[in-house]
């Protein structure tokens, strides 16, 4: 059986955990945030420290996050530690930081929890308010207070609105289209302003990089771990998934046609999730380059301070109707799908221009689309009930 995850921070540390760096990872049981962990355990210097309050996730992320992390590394491999908290009540955040005073702190903070679907978004705005900025305020109080002085923000290419130039370079205006992408860039305009203080050394009082990540797709290879939201998926290729292990009832609706794009569905740029994961740790490298060296820091002028924003795509554009295409390849299943009208915020296309991170970061998203559709294929298929049917095996829920 699984070994459960530590939860509220009671976890055996193993003997070399002295020697990781804290990360506080918040919503990391979620999708992209279970990849980062898992990501993060396999270098071997890091320990994740995980916040999240469970909305659209399972705690058994964790479970399969460790289990990878000694399949591949032993059985002292290092281990996460789940803290089961809503960044909205900032006396529990606190008291999150607080527990690591004693024990050398915490390190760095990759900051993803967030609300995150453009057409709820607009339906509900002042939750996405509430959840994604205020919430992030009060992590960032913490921060402050507790001296954790580096951080990665997981943005959003919703950020970039419609953007005149495709593929999409950082340079483009911040115009985005939906509530959502407002929360991202607002949260990108305090980061900002927050790397602007100085401290009476001259140095910044935050190091921090957003990365405007674009579409992430597929699932860790060994079929452990991928994309399980709590409800109907509110992404495109689980949704396909689903419906093709016949978990997903519902019609399968194309929001818009009359795109200006080459088959008028909107075009997007998917990556591996294992390759964006990948991108977060390699930010998180970045900011431990001292500051003595030449970092990715460097030119940057008062006005800037320390932070800097990098594209992670692989700056190839593919339309709805490719992707259903290419599931349709690997799944075997005949999709049926009914059009209707676009839904508010969607926009033609957000194809990335990664060049940036590539230079500055290493990153380069090297699995391909059918990859990507195989890997979420084996974890559909592995999983036909989901994380939540394990967790009732296990004693979880």
């Amino acid at each position: 059986m699984t070994q459960q995850p530590y939860v509220n921070g009671n976890s055996h540390v193993n003997g070399n955990a002295h020697q990781l760096k804290r990360v506080v990872v918040t919503g990391g049981l979620g999708y992209i945030g279970s990849h980062v962990v898992v990501s993060l355990l396999l270098t071997g210097q890091y320990q994740p420290i995980v916040i999240d309050n469970c909305h659209n996730s399972y705690p058994e992320a964790l479970n399969r996050c460790a289990e990878i992390a000694r399949d591949e590394l032993g059985p002292d491999a290092p281990q996460p530690i789940l803290h089961n908290v809503d960044l909205r009540d900032p006396e529990a955040v606190e008291g999150v930081f607080s527990q690591y005073d004693n024990k050398g702190g915490i390190w760095a903070v990759i900051h993803l929890a967030a609300l995150k679907a453009v057409g709820e978004s607009g339906e509900i705005p002042l939750s996405y308010y509430k959840t994604n900025v205020a919430g992030t305020i009060s992590l960032f109080e913490s921060m402050e207070r507790h001296g954790v002085y580096n951080l990665v923000f997981s943005s959003s290419a919703t950020v970039y609105g419609t953007p005149e130039i495709i593929p999409i370079p950082e340079t483009s205006p911040l115009l985005p289209a939906s509530c959502y992408g407002r929360t991202k860039a607002m949260v990108e305009e305090i980061i900002q302003d927050s790397c602007r203080v100085q401290k009476k050394d001259g140095q910044s009082t935050l190091r921090a990089v957003s990365v405007r990540y674009f579409n992430p797709a597929g699932a860790h290879p060994s079929g452990k771990l991928g994309e399980e939201p709590r409800g109907k998926p509110g992404n495109l290729l689980p949704l396909l998934a689903q419906m093709a292990v016949g978990r997903e009832k519902s019609q399968l609706k194309i929001f818009g046609t009359d795109f200006p794009t080459p088959d008028g569905t909107c075009v997007r740029d998917y990556l591996h999730i294992m390759d964006l994961a990948h991108g977060h740790v390699l930010a998180l490298d970045a900011l431990a380059v001292p500051t003595s060296q030449k970092n990715i820091f460097s030119n940057c002028d008062a006005e800037t301070g320390s932070y800097r924003a990098f594209n992670l795509g692989k700056g190839k554009g593919m339309s709805v109707l490719n992707m259903i295409e290419a599931m349709r390849k690997a799944t075997g299943y005949d999709y049926q799908y009914e059009i209707v009208g676009r839904r508010r915020g969607d926009v033609p296309d957000l194809t990335a221009d990664p060049a940036l991170a590539e230079k500055e970061l290493g990153f380069v998203a090297k699995k391909g689309l059918e990859e990507m559709c195989r890997d979420l294929w084996n974890f559909q298929t592995k999983n036909p009930n989901g994380f939540e049917t394990a967790q009732k095996q296990n004693g979880t829920i």
